[in-house]
C-alpha cells in the first residue's frame, strides 16, 4: 500500500507512526545472520543511492535514497547517517521528506563558503543540498515535466533542513529522465558547476549562487555505454600518480548495461574548460577499440559518488557507491531492511598506454579497524592448501592481503565454504587474463534467478609480473582489489551459515604468493 501512495502531505502524517513502530520490531535470526559488520546499512527498511555526502568539522554526512516504510522501494526520502571515521556510523533522523513538488531523488550537497546563495554567513556557512523532486502523479498523468532540481539549506551543520520557496531551481524542459544533479564549486572559473543525467547524456549547468542555472553543455552522444538510461554523474579532477598532473574525470552510472549484468558505472577521462568536458582523444580511441572503463566491474557498486569538502592529502577522492543491482536489489533475502553501502574508497588514475584508466582503493579508515588474524611467511603453496579452517572461526569480517606471480596458463582460486554447504570462489585465471567472482555455489541463490546467473569476470589490463590483491570481506558482502586497485569487483553474496573455512588452489603447479596476511576488521555495526 504505502509503495502506492502518492500525496507527499499523507506522506508526513504517516511517517513518524510508521517510524515508531518499526523501531519497536525485534531482529530475526536472519536479520543476525545477514546484518553487515562494518557496511552501512540503516536499520528498517528500504535503501538506495547515497546522496548529498559532504564533510564537515570532523564529521562524514552520508545522506541516502530511502522508503521509510517498507522495504521494497517507494516514496522517496533522503536519510541521514554520520560517522567520524567512515566506518562507525550513526543512523541520524531523516533530512529531506516529500512535498507539493514531489518525492526527493537522488543528489548532492556543498558547503557554501562563501555564501554565495546567501542562506547563511561567511562565519557559519549554510549547507546547500541539490536534488530531484519527482512528481509521481505527473509521471501517472504522462506528464514528461515530472521531474525538476530543486534546492534546501541548512544552517545546523547538515542535521535540519529549510527548502528554498523558490524552488524548483531549474524546470523540466520536457524530458522525460531528468534528475540526479552533482555540483561542484568550479574554483579556477568561480561558479557552482552540476552535472545532470538526462535519458543517455549528461546536461552541464553553471551559478553564481545555486539558486539561478543556465545551460553551459552537453556530454555523452556517441561515447561510451548506452544501453540503458544514464544516472548519478559526477565531474571531478583527480590526480595522476606519479605525476604531479591531473585530468578530469567523469563518472556516470548506467542501468541496465554494466559489464556483468544489470546497473554499473563507467568514467570518461578528459579536460574540463568551465563549460564543456571534453574526451582525452587517446582515451576515446581507447572506448572506440571496446576497452572497458568501468569503476567497478562487479555486479554490486553503483551510483557511487565522492563527499565535497573533503581535502585529501594527496588530491584523490573518496567514495561511497550503493551496494545492490537493479536486477535483484527489491528481492535480496533480508526483510528488516534492503540493501547496504560499500566501504568508502579513494580513486586518482594511473598511466594506461597513452591514456589513464581509474584507481580504486579502500579508503585507509578501515585498516585502522585490524588486527592480525594470521600470517604465512612461505611464498610457495601447494596446488591446494587450507589456509584456515577450525570449528567456530567466522570468516565474515576479514581483510586478505597478498602478491600472486602468475604462471602462464594457470587458474588461481581462493575458495571460501560454510558448514552448510556454500560455496564462495574468487581469482585469477591466466589462460585468459581474467579475474574472476563466483558465487554461483551459494545455498541462498534461489530468491532471482539474475543474482547468480553467471560468473563474474574482468579483463586483466596491468602488464606488470606480481598481482597485488587485497579483499574485503563481511558478512553478506566481497569486495576484491586487484593490481593496486586498477581493477575492482564487488558482490553480495548470501551464506546459510558463516563461512569457516579459506582454501587456495591452483590447476596444476605450485602456487608463490608473497606475504600472504589476514587481518580481522572491527564490527562496529553488527546488531546485538
Amino acid at each position: 500500500m504505502f509503495a502506492q501512495l502518492r500525496n507527499p502531505f499523507i506522506l508526513g502524517i504517516l511517517v513518524l507512526p510508521q517510524l515508531m513502530l518499526s523501531q519497536k520490531m525485534d531482529y530475526t535470526q536472519e536479520e543476525k545472520q545477514f546484518r553487515p559488520h562494518f557496511h552501512f546499512s540503516p536499520k528498517n527498511n528500504w535503501i538506495n543511492d547515497p546522496n548529498g555526502m559532504f564533510y564537515w568539522e570532523g564529521t562524514y554526512h552520508l545522506y541516502f535514497q530511502y522508503h521509510p516504510f517498507s522495504n521494497i522501494w517507494g516514496p522517496m526520502h533522503w536519510g541521514h547517517a554520520t560517522s567520524e571515521d567512515l566506518i562507525h556510523w550513526k543512523e541520524q533522523p531523516i533530512a529531506l521528506f516529500p512535498d507539493k513538488l514531489g518525492t526527493i531523488f537522488s543528489g548532492s550537497a556543498v558547503v557554501d563558503h562563501q555564501n554565495t546563495s546567501g542562506f547563511g554567513s561567511i562565519e557559519n556557512p549554510p549547507i546547500v543540498a541539490i536534488y530531484t523532486n519527482h512528481d509521481h502523479d505527473g509521471e501517472d498523468r504522462g506528464n514528461r515535466t515530472y521531474e525538476t532540481q530543486s534546492i534546501a539549506y541548512s544552517l545546523d551543520k547538515g542535521y535540519s533542513w529549510m527548502k528554498y520557496d523558490g524552488n524548483p531551481v531549474i524546470a523540466n524542459p520536457g524530458i522525460k529522465d531528468f534528475r540526479d544533479p552533482k555540483v561542484f564549486w568550479d574554483n579556477k572559473n568561480q561558479k557552482w558547476v552540476m552535472a545532470l543525467a538526462v535519458k543517455d547524456v549528461v546536461y552541464f549547468y553553471g551559478s553564481s549562487n545555486l539558486k539561478q542555472w543556465e545551460k553551459l553543455s552537453t556530454f555523452g552522444k556517441d561515447m561510451g555505454n548506452h544501453s540503458g538510461v544514464w544516472e548519478c554523474p559526477e565531474l571531478m579532477e583527480l590526480p595522476i600518480a606519479g605525476s604531479p598532473n591531473k585530468k578530469w574525470v567523469l563518472l556516470v552510472s548506467i542501468n541496465p548495461g554494466g559489464p556483468n549484468g544489470g546497473s554499473a558505472t563507467q568514467y570518461f577521462i578528459g579536460d574540463w574548460d568551465g563549460s564543456t568536458f571534453t574526451v582525452d582523444p587517446n582515451f576515446a580511441q581507447q572506448i572506440s577499440q571496446k576497452q572497458d572503463f568501468w569503476l567497478d566491474f562487479g555486479k554490486d557498486n553503483y551510483a557511487s559518488v565522492s563527499f565535497d569538502n573533503l581535502e585529501h592529502p594527496d588530491g584523490k577522492r573518496v567514495i561511497i557507491g550503493w551496494m545492490s543491482n537493479w536486477e535483484y536489489a527489491r528481492e535480496v533475502p533480508t526483510q528488516q531492511w534492503k540493501n547496504q553501502m560499500t566501504i568508502a574508497r579513494e580513486i586518482d588514475l594511473v598511466p594506461f598506454g597513452k591514456t589513464f584508466r581509474l584507481r580504486v582503493k579502500p579508503e585507509p579508515s578501515i585498516y585502522k579497524n585490524t588486527k592480525l588474524k594470521k600470517k604465512w611467511n612461505q611464498t610457495t603453496f601447494d596446488t591446494k592448501t587450507v589456509l584456515i579452517a577450525e570449528n567456530g572461526t567466522n570468516l565474515s569480517n576479514i581483510l586478505l592481503k597478498s602478491t600472486l606471480t602468475p604462471k602462464e596458463n594457470e587458474r588461481y582460486t581462493f575458495q571460501l565454504e560454510s558448514p552448510e554447504g556454500d560455496l564462495l570462489t574468487f581469482g585469477y585465471d591466466s589462460t585468459s587474463r581474467s579475474f574472476f567472482l563466483d558465487r554461483t555455489g551459494l545455498q541462498i541463490n534461489s530468491f532471482s534467478d539474475d543474482f547468480a546467473a553467471q560468473i563474474q569476470k574482468a579483463t586483466r589490463t596491468a602488464l606488470t609480473s606480481n598481482i597485488p590483491i587485497e579483499v574485503i570481506i563481511d558478512k553478506t558482502s566481497v569486495e576484491l582489489f586487484f593490481d593496486d586497485g586498477e581493477t575492482a569487483l564487488t558482490a553480495l553474496y548470501f551464506a546459510k551459515a558463516p563461512f569457516n573455512k579459506l582454501s587456495l588452489s591452483s590447476t596444476t603447479d605450485k602456487i608463490n604468493l608473497d606475504d600472504l596476511t589476514i587481518f580481522e576488521i572491527a564490527t562496529p555495526n553488527e546488531q546485538k
